[in-house]
């Protein structure tokens, strides 16, 4: 029983089981979630943060129980490490934007730039991703390198809006 149950959470309920691009799909799931919580339900992002924060300790755990018994320690199915990557720069988004000073359409177009850019990121791990992705084959490795792919989304919009702020008066 906990062994199916863990498989639920490490996959996403599934998503992680999807024939073709599962990651992908939990990205987008998680971009959709976000949206809904942040956006139509107004959740708090500081709870939501502490929320994700015990995701991650909780699947350092989880995923090493899944892959313990398969020869591919970095496994498609496992999937939560996308939830946790993709939501760093949307939560990040949220606290610091709080204020709410944009439309959900606006909000809608700066979570599908997020789901974009983290797609690119993780699909071309840029170093150091690369180099997480290659030398930790454990949970550790498995989350960093989507964690590290947030913060790079992370700093391209700073970069977006230090160039928008300065170069664009």
């Amino acid at each position: 029983m906990f062994k199916k149950i863990n498989s639920l959470f490490v996959t996403m309920f599934g998503i992680g089981k999807l024939p073709k691009i599962p990651g992908s799909y939990a990205s987008l799931f998680t971009v959709i979630f976000l949206y809904l919580l942040f956006n139509i339900f107004s959740f708090r992002a500081d709870i939501f943060l502490f929320f994700l924060v015990l995701v991650f300790f909780i699947s350092l755990f989880s995923i090493n129980l899944f892959v313990k018994d398969l020869t591919n320690k970095d496994p498609k199915e496992v999937v939560i490490d996308e939830f946790i990557g993709q939501s760093i720069p949307i939560i990040l988004f949220e606290i610091f934007h709080g204020d709410r000073n944009y439309s959900a359409y606006d909000a809608l177009q700066i979570y599908l730039w997020f789901f974009l850019l983290f797609r690119v990121f993780d699909g071309l791990k840029p170093f150091p991703i690369d180099y997480v992705d290659k030398k930790f084959k454990n949970s550790f490795g498995i989350l960093f390198d989507d964690i590290l792919a947030g913060v790079y989304v992370v700093l391209c919009l700073i970069l977006f809006m230090v160039g928008k702020t300065y170069l664009l008066q």
